[in-house]
């Protein structure tokens, strides 16, 4: 049997998968009188249908050849705040994934968390360990479902048995589920797969360049998307979950979802097609274990050009995302 069938093999004898509809919540900070509260957030995401919550948690290191990483006195939430958004998740019926990331403060261009390049490669190893370790742990002691064991370190991944070694140590402290989070760009080289239960993507592809894309186009490129990954997901063998799905309210969204730096004018209708067309390609897709929705922290409404979904014509479409999955969760 060729490597590519077995793969489809090992997709149909999978067990149906439990979908994974889920929405990130990056904690930066709360200001009760503008009603950003996480509590209130995760109530909010609860309230949508979603059956998981993405809990992202950061530390830092000071530049991309640092060996030390360490919580960050901004980006970085106490323990104390991340084991009260996982227990109010759990307290809404919500699932919960945590998610590390690793926040690099000085940075060149084109340097990212995908650049990195430590001057000492094993002192770095046993940081990142200790960081992970320790959501790990939290995870565990949470009962959180889901944890991630990395996202999209690029240059670092062709290390293995570093890899492999940490997710044994994730394994021997955390029950549950485990993924890595691929760049949509950077997952077909990644050596460990068979070592997880899902293969994590975040999901920033370039749909188009043109700054006023319809619907249709946006879905057909979504749909070369869908073609382009679904063949190497059948020869691994484990179901996909898009572990970022998102899309500034700006025009031009599109053409760079990754970038939200740029300050461009507000386009509401096109943050919605983009959503509207990864849904209408990936409905029907049984090898896909589900998707986080980026991301739900932020005031939103219709002035606002950041990520988050609340208050916007985008979340018409995730919301009818998630509850057309609802009848199914109850079912099981």
């Amino acid at each position: 049997m060729s490597l590519t069938l077995l793969g489809a093999a090992l997709v149909l004898a999978m067990p149906p998968v439990r979908p994974i509809d889920g929405i990130a919540l990056s904690p930066h900070y709360e200001n009760p009188a503008e009603g950003l509260t996480f509590d209130q957030m995760v109530d909010e995401i609860a309230a949508e249908g979603a059956s998981h919550l993405s809990v992202v948690v950061q530390w830092a290191q000071p530049d991309v050849t640092a060996t030390t990483l360490a919580p960050h006195p901004k980006e970085s939430q106490p323990d104390r705040v991340i084991r009260r958004l996982i227990r109010r998740a759990h307290g809404r019926g919500l699932k919960v994934m945590v998610f590390p990331i690793i926040w690099v403060e000085a940075r060149e261009v084109g340097e990212w968390r995908g650049t990195l390049a430590p001057v000492s490669p094993e002192a770095w190893w046993r940081s990142y360990g200790a960081f992970i370790l320790h959501y790990a742990r939290l995870a565990a002691e949470e009962r959180a479902e889901v944890f991630s064991v990395g996202s999209e370190l690029a240059s670092m991944e062709a290390d293995e048995a570093h890899w492999r070694a940490l997710i044994a140590d994730v394994r021997g402290v955390f029950g549950g589920q485990l993924l890595y989070s691929a760049n949509w760009d950077h997952y077909v080289d990644v050596p460990f797969w068979d070592a997880l239960d899902f293969v994590g993507l975040t999901a920033y592809y370039t749909l188009t360049d043109s700054h006023d894309p319809s619907e249709a186009d946006l879905t057909a490129a979504w749909q070369r998307i869908r073609g382009d990954i679904m063949p190497f997901i059948e020869k691994v063998g484990r179901p996909l979950v898009f572990t970022e799905l998102g899309y500034v309210s700006q025009d031009g969204v599109a053409s760079a979802p990754w970038d939200y730096t740029r300050e461009r004018p507000v386009d509401l209708e096109e943050q919605r097609r983009c959503f509207a067309a990864f849904a209408a390609a990936w409905q029907d897709e049984p090898a896909l274990g589900g998707v986080f929705f980026w991301n739900w922290w932020g005031p939103g409404g219709p002035t606002d050009r950041w990520y988050t979904l609340k208050g916007k014509p985008a979340l018409e479409v995730v919301r009818a995302w998630l509850r057309a999955r609802l009848p199914a969760e109850k079912d099981k």
